[in-house]
């Protein structure tokens, strides 16, 4: 059996992210996505097996939690496994077969990948990408549990 390589992020300077604000936005956004998933179990146990009509956002959240495992410790925030943690309650929350927890993990795995591909140091860019994913996440778990939490 061969051994899988391990990823190595590069460290870089400690930005914005990094400051007790910016933990504070991530632990925050933590719990909103704990809370959502707490909300969201009773209504998932009452959809067919089918994908519930929320699907495409719970895959787009599983794309952005993959890109911000891999964008927030790049930028010098202390996550460790935060993120990934994160998508796997979500996983457990959500996903009752394996073709979709595959699908929900391979979303998370291309978001991580996209962004470990490009940057290797903490840009300007990366730090204006990994702003936009807290807030379009924010937005999406506000929409989910807005409109499918009743």
């Amino acid at each position: 059996m061969r051994a899988r390589p391990t990823s190595h992020v590069p460290s870089c300077p400690p930005s914005p992210a990094s400051t007790r604000g910016g933990r504070m936005r991530a632990l925050a956004w933590g719990a909103i996505v704990a809370i959502t998933l707490g909300l969201a179990g009773p209504a998932v146990a009452q959809e067919r097996p089918d994908d519930p009509p929320y699907e495409q956002d719970l895959m787009r959240l599983s794309e952005i939690l993959g890109a911000l495992h891999y964008l927030r410790p790049l930028c010098g925030a202390p996550d460790g496994t935060l993120w990934r943690d994160e998508m796997q309650a979500l996983i457990e929350a959500e996903v009752q077969d394996e073709g979709r927890r595959r699908r929900f993990v391979e979303r998370f795995n291309q978001g991580y990948r996209g962004y470990s591909s490009v940057y290797r140091r903490c840009t300007q860019a990366a730090q204006a990408a990994l702003d936009r994913y807290v807030e379009e996440g924010s937005a999406l778990i506000r929409n989910v549990t807005t409109r499918y939490n009743r």
